[in-house]
């Protein structure tokens, strides 16, 4: 990597730092007002040169889509329970995302959060996604949501059973699909109503 110039080298640390405090990156406003920046147009030359030297990538269609190149510090994310069945999976409480949460967390690549924030660590037990890489006694990455895509990977409270499962989800007519991850299940079938989703595995 080549040198950045001085007012290049400002912007990476700013960069650096703002995620490092936050978990995300910055959008080009952020980097224009914690910069002191004349203009975006100023911001995104300078961030073109920074990504051409090699430190950064961008994403130019999504509003922080700006990741580090190597070097990047991992993150602590908090380990807030299991998904075991009988109930459901705990909210992360407030605290969780301070830098005083007492409770266990792990150390992650920041890469593997995507720029997602506010994630969470659950311990799997089971081995219905054992295909997938995830067996009994891993930890799995989710982002708290209630809603899901067809093929995602998400953790979800079935009422009637009174149980939490993670499978993969798709809609078949009119009702639920969780897909196993694991040649030697069947799919369980239930009701929309039957199904709520309480997070979605991102790592």
């Amino acid at each position: 990597m080549k040198q950045l110039s001085p007012r290049q080298q400002g912007i990476f640390q700013f960069i650096r730092d703002f995620m490092e405090e936050r978990n995300y990156p910055p959008s080009v406003r952020d980097i224009v007002q914690g910069c002191k920046l004349s203009s975006t147009s100023v911001a995104d030359y300078n961030l073109n040169i920074i990504e051409e030297q090699g430190y950064i990538r961008r994403a130019r269609d999504i509003s922080r889509g700006i990741e580090l190149v190597g070097g990047s510090r991992p993150v602590r994310v908090p380990v807030i329970g299991q998904i075991a069945a009988g109930q459901p999976i705990p909210a992360p409480q407030p605290d969780a995302w301070s830098t005083a949460y007492l409770g266990e967390s792990v150390e992650v690549p920041r890469d593997m959060l995507h720029g997602k924030v506010n994630v969470y660590a659950l311990k799997v037990k089971g081995a219905s996604m054992i295909d997938a890489l995830i067996g009994d006694g891993d930890l799995v990455l989710m982002q708290q949501a209630d809603t899901a895509e067809d093929g995602d990977t998400v953790a979800v409270w079935l009422k009637e059973e009174q149980a939490v499962t993670l499978k993969r989800l798709y809609r078949d007519d009119g009702r639920i699909r969780l897909q196993p991850a694991n040649k030697r299940m069947k799919p369980l079938y239930v009701a929309p109503e039957d199904v709520e989703i309480q997070g979605k595995v991102v790592g």
